[in-house]
């Protein structure tokens, strides 16, 4: 098992930045991979970006690319997601997902064994 801590929300105008922090613990030598995805009220989750863990490959959204930047701290297992330039639009709840063994594409929500509580970034106008 893997348990997953989301922390760094809150409330931001826009313009600004905001880091999230993912801590993972537990088996957490079994990961492959780490993404970061989003739900707004009233709309589906969607992906905002994905680490392959041991190679360090990312993949961003095109809504969030160039803006924000998924990183890692193998010592700590704790996976980062800074966002910059916040637009209203990023107002969402953020999850940290992990996959242990996967097969398609990191920006599907089905391939994440593990995710955590959520984190509310409200980006205010």
């Amino acid at each position: 098992q893997v348990q997953l801590v989301e922390s760094g929300g809150g409330l931001v105008q826009a313009g600004g930045s905001l880091r999230l922090s993912c801590a993972a613990s537990g088996r957490t030598f079994s990961n492959n991979a780490m993404g970061w995805f989003r739900q707004a009220p009233g709309k589906e989750r969607e992906f905002v970006t994905a680490m392959r863990w041991s190679v360090g490959i990312t993949f961003y959204a095109d809504s969030v690319k160039g803006r924000f930047t998924i990183s890692r701290d193998n010592a700590k297992n704790t996976v980062y997601l800074q966002m910059n330039s916040l637009k209203p639009e990023d107002t969402a709840v953020y999850y940290c997902a992990a996959a242990s063994t996967y097969q398609g594409s990191l920006r599907i929500g089905n391939v994440y064994d593990y995710w955590g509580q959520g984190t509310q970034v409200t980006v205010s106008s």
